[in-house]
Formats: C-alpha cells, structure tokens, sequence
C-alpha cells in the first residue's frame, strides 16, 4: 500500500511540472496509462505469491486484468477524443502487446472461457466464475478513475469525472451487433492461426490485427470485442438502453466467438493452416531461419 502511494506521489509531481512546463496533455495521459499498468504489474506479483490456490489466484488474476484493460482504456477515449484515432491505435497496439506479454492465463474477456466449455477445456461454473470476477475488476475500476479525473491535471480531464457518458453506438442496435460480432469473429480466427503457427513476432501481429478492426469499427460500434470493456466504459450511457447495450457488446461478441470455434474447424482453413505451416523459404517463422 505504501509503495502505491509514493508511486502515485511521484506520478502526481511528475505530470504537475510536465504539464506546467510543456503544456502537454498527452504526456500526462501516457503517464497515468503507465502508472495503471504498474499498479495493476504490482497487484499481480502480490497474488502470485500470496494466494496458493491456483483457481483462486486466477480469478484475482483476471479482475486485475479487467481493471489493468478498463482502466487504461477509459483514459484512451481522452486519447482518441483530443488527439486522434491515430493516436489512440498506436497506443492500444503497445498496450495489446504488453498485456499479451504479462497476463498469464488471464484474459479479461468472457468468450474465452465460453470457447473454453465448447472445446471442452473448462466447465461453466469456472466460466461463470472467470466471467463475475472480470465484471468486478472493471466496475471497480472505474472509482479510480473518478479520482484521477477529478484532479484535473490536464486540461483533457476538466469536467470529466462526473460528466454523463453517451454511447458510442452509431448504426442501429442490429448492424451494431453484426460488426461486434463479425470482428470478433476474425480477431479470435486469427489469433487461433498464430497460435497454431507460432511465427516470429506472433504477439505483434496479433496486436496489429486487433488494432486493426478496433479502428474500422471505431465509428460505427466503438470497436470494443470484449463485453467487460463495453459494459465497464459504456453500459448505461445515453444512447442505447441496457438491452440495446447487451444485444450489441455481449451476445453480438460471444456470437462471433462462438461462431470462430467452429470456422475454425472447417477443413477449408485447416488445410490452409497447414499449408501455410509447411511453407519454405524466407518467412517469418519461429522454426525457420532467415
């Protein structure tokens, strides 16, 4: 707890004479996105070495995680709000490696765990469970935030704690839930691809690909493929009603995952896997030379 709050000590005077000095607002976001990320890299190594159950350590593991994804994600909508969707893909490109590269077996995202059950690798009280413990974390979170917008250190963040949200939502609920799910639906192909073929600079590519669709659906759904963040940053809005919001984010989501697990069985892209697999020359594999 003490080593939080000097964290946070530091990180407020930081910002403080960077924003009086330089004037940038950006700074001050990339800061804070950073100082969430040690937070919750801290939170993490505490439960690893405190908690002996390993299921139990996996559902503290993955509220972190959905607080980690939440939180740095409210603050990118001030990115993408003051300086770009240019902007804000850069960011969630390094962001997506990192988490990849520190999460574990976390993954802050509910679908996982219902591909899970379909494959037969988890039961549905586990997935039950993952999924309440996710909820948690990214709610929670969202009092954190509170705080740090209400500080006002910059100028982005003015007016912004206790102002009321709209939704990103801006085609009809049906199209909505057709571009979540349809998304969706290709990132979890292709990070099923990756894993199978294992190239060089599989996490970079998987970022890439998701950052991707994330910004092709940013002006029509929001781009969020993952229920916890929707529900986290925009459930409630003014926009849509809550079923709206749970016809878009949740069951347009875990329909494009679901439909993902069985695609991806289809012999067609089992055979082009393979082929892709069994590929010489120059290439970017992991097993392969340069």
């Amino acid at each position: 707890m003490k080593f939080a709050i000097d964290v946070l000590g530091i990180f407020l005077k930081v910002v403080i004479r960077v924003n009086r000095d330089t004037f940038a607002p950006l700074v001050v976001s990339t800061l804070f996105i950073l100082l969430t990320s040690l937070l919750a890299h801290c939170a993490r190594r505490l439960v690893q070495k405190a908690v002996r159950e390993p299921f139990i350590r996996l559902l503290f593991e993955e509220a972190i995680a959905a607080a980690e994804l939440c939180g740095c994600c409210f603050e990118l909508i001030i990115v993408a709000d003051n300086f770009g969707v240019a902007t804000y893909a850069i960011f969630l490109f390094a962001l997506t490696i990192w988490w990849s590269l520190n999460w574990g077996e976390a993954t802050a995202c509910p679908y996982t765990h219902i591909e899970d059950v379909i494959e037969g690798k988890g039961d549905i009280r586990k997935a039950l469970l993952k999924t309440w413990a996710e909820l948690a974390g990214g709610l929670l979170v969202y009092k954190y935030i509170q705080m740090y917008w209400a500080l006002e250190i910059s100028d982005t963040h003015k007016n912004k704690a206790f102002e009321d949200c709209t939704a990103d939502l801006q085609v009809p609920v049906l199209y909505g839930a057709i571009v979540e799910g349809v998304a969706t639906c290709l990132c979890r192909l292709a990070s099923r691809s990756l894993s199978d073929l294992n190239p060089r600079f599989a996490t970079a590519i998987d970022s890439f690909i998701g950052t991707s669709l994330v910004v092709a659906a940013f002006d029509y759904s929001g781009g969020y493929f993952n229920p916890v963040l929707a529900t986290s940053l925009k459930a409630g809005c003014e926009g849509h009603t809550l079923a709206e919001h749970a016809m878009v984010y949740w069951l347009g989501a875990c329909a494009g995952s679901i439909i993902s697990v069985y695609l991806y069985k289809l012999p067609a892209i089992q055979k082009y896997v393979s082929a892709t697999a069994e590929f010489n020359g120059d290439s970017i594999w992991a097993d392969k030379e340069d």
